[in-house]
């Protein structure tokens, strides 16, 4: 039975997180996108129950957030989770969403910006996902931005990816978030992640090496009273990334395909993606999954490492 709703705009907290919580234990935000939109089912339940599981193994206490009938849900209950992962009608809600699927009581997985706002609403300070979005390429000529960027500007909590999605401009990306004065720092790493790659060949300015040292980035952070995130570029592992050359090629393949059909606005991520993976015949989704296990791993113990 889900605990009762409590905190700002009624959230509704999971049994699991809502006792994690009133212990002191270690709670750790998922976004509910990747599983409702980025998986093919029935696998996309499967690697749900698997980053819930990495989550718990590293000490923290999973809290997968969606929107069900209205209520914004922090942790999802087992049937939740298989509703979120089978239900083909659900939404894909971001922050500027949310009013609108509280106020008609509608369903949506959340994005990143949602989650991230959702998850700090409820007191949450980590939250693991694979990458997240940017400046578009052609920014002067589209003004396509990702919403990410401003709630993270907005919003204090530490936010462990692979850097931003590779179709984005990730050089722009990274003069954004200077712009915004949001915190980035590379995890045992000098150069800024390339999502499916281990590196996009950005430079970073900082580097930690241990979860313990972003735990005392976070309690800097309170004690400044610094409101933006901070983000943890965690790159996948080299060995599971993505071959570069193929990469490169099935990317390119991807925006000439997307010129040539007029794809635009808010169906062009999607559209890459799916074409990136087509591509590469299922390799770069691979390489995904294998960042979003190293971000969940990470994420868990940055959030017992403040815990403490």
């Amino acid at each position: 039975m889900n605990a009762p709703p409590r905190g700002p705009g009624s959230l509704r907290l999971s049994t699991e997180v809502d006792q994690a919580q009133r212990d002191g234990k270690a709670v750790l935000a998922l976004e509910s996108t990747i599983i409702a939109h980025g998986l093919p089912r029935p696998r996309n339940l499967e690697v749900a129950r698997e980053l819930e599981a990495l989550a718990r193994q590293q000490g923290a206490c999973p809290a997968t957030v969606a929107v069900l009938d209205g209520i914004p849900r922090i942790g999802l209950e087992p049937d939740e989770l298989g509703r979120v992962a089978q239900d083909p009608d659900l939404r894909k809600l971001g922050r500027r969403d949310l009013p609108v699927a509280l106020a008609l009581g509608a369903s949506g997985a959340t994005t990143v910006s949602a989650t991230a706002w959702l998850a700090a609403a409820a007191g949450i300070r980590v939250f693991s996902t694979g990458g997240l979005g940017g400046v578009h390429r052609g920014f002067v000529e589209s003004l396509d931005e990702s919403a990410d960027l401003d709630v993270l500007s907005r919003t204090r909590i530490t936010v462990v990816s692979a850097g931003v999605k590779s179709i984005l401009d990730v050089p722009a990306t990274l003069e954004r978030l200077e712009t915004l004065s949001v915190t980035v720092v590379g995890f045992a790493t000098g150069t800024f992640p390339g999502f499916y790659l281990h590196s996009s060949g950005c430079p970073l300015d900082w580097t930690v090496g241990t979860p313990a040292e972003v735990a005392g980035i976070m309690r800097y952070q309170d004690a400044l009273g610094i409101e933006s995130a901070l983000l943890v570029a965690n790159p996948v592992p080299e060995a599971e990334q993505l071959d570069p050359q193929l990469h490169d090629q099935a990317l390119a393949e991807a925006l000439a395909g997307a010129e040539r059909d007029g794809i635009t606005g808010q169906r062009l991520t999607p559209y890459l993606l799916a074409a990136l993976v087509k591509a590469t015949e299922g390799a770069a989704l691979e390489a995904n999954l294998a960042a979003v296990r190293g971000n969940v791993r990470l994420g868990a113990r940055i959030a017992v490492a403040f815990g403490r």
